[in-house]
């Protein structure tokens, strides 16, 4: 009979001959060294963070981190690269959502923030290697980040603009405005993750709506009309 190698931070892999292809259990192994790593950088840090801690943390040797990673750094990117991808697609499907349901600019805005916070509370160790952890990784990280950033501001930019016409609502003035509301948004985020400041992370959705809606002008009415 064929036996199962487990992880704490994965399923199953079956072994012998009911073992499933080389790039299945590759990626396998890829998932739950993901998991580890995100559990143990939300726990330690990146600076405290090790091959070793990680690769334990899977259930695996050492060796196959480094099959996978030249080093930890190398391992962060690539787990930012992952946070990333899920939290655009999340966000993505969201807005998506928001055009069919909201009566209103002003809740097209509610619903999207709320998504959004729910998101990062629904991923927390992604949301923090995205936002805190990868702060620390060196120079490739943080370059990593700042085209997140970019993607993150060109989304909340191009949504603006396809959906505010159908609500008589008003554009941004520039695609750095969204920058700015990315940049404020991961700073609060950041705070709340590090410092559990707010207590309640749907305590930002006022702030992060402010911020909205400061840059857009015309605040009172926008809200006015979605009452």
């Amino acid at each position: 009979m064929a036996e199962a190698s487990t992880s704490s931070a994965g399923g199953s892999v079956p072994r012998g001959r009911h073992a499933p292809p080389l790039e299945v259990r590759v990626e396998v192994q890829r998932k739950r060294l993901f998991e580890a790593a995100a559990a143990v950088f939300a726990r330690v840090g990146y600076a405290d963070a090790s091959a070793e801690a990680i690769a334990r943390e899977a259930g695996m040797s050492k060796a196959t981190f480094y099959e996978h990673f030249s080093n930890k750094e190398e391992c962060l990117i690539a787990l930012f690269d992952d946070a990333a991808a899920i939290i655009m697609r999340e966000m993505a499907d969201n807005q998506r959502a928001n055009r069919r349901e909201s009566e209103s600019y002003h809740e097209w805005i509610e619903r999207g923030v709320r998504a959004f916070l729910g998101t990062l509370t629904q991923f927390p160790d992604a949301s923090r290697t995205l936002l805190v952890e990868v702060v620390g990784a060196g120079p490739a990280a943080l370059a990593r980040r700042d085209r997140v950033f970019q993607l993150f501001a060109e989304l909340l930019y191009d949504d603006n603009k396809a959906v505010a016409p159908h609500y008589d609502a008003p554009n941004f003035a520039s695609l750095e405005d969204t920058y700015a509301i990315v940049g404020a948004i991961a700073a609060l985020v950041d705070r709340q993750l590090r410092h559990g400041v707010p207590e309640d992370p749907t305590d930002l959705e006022p702030v992060i709506e402010r911020l909205f809606f400061g840059l857009l002008g015309q605040a009172a009415e926008l809200a006015d009309a979605g009452e």
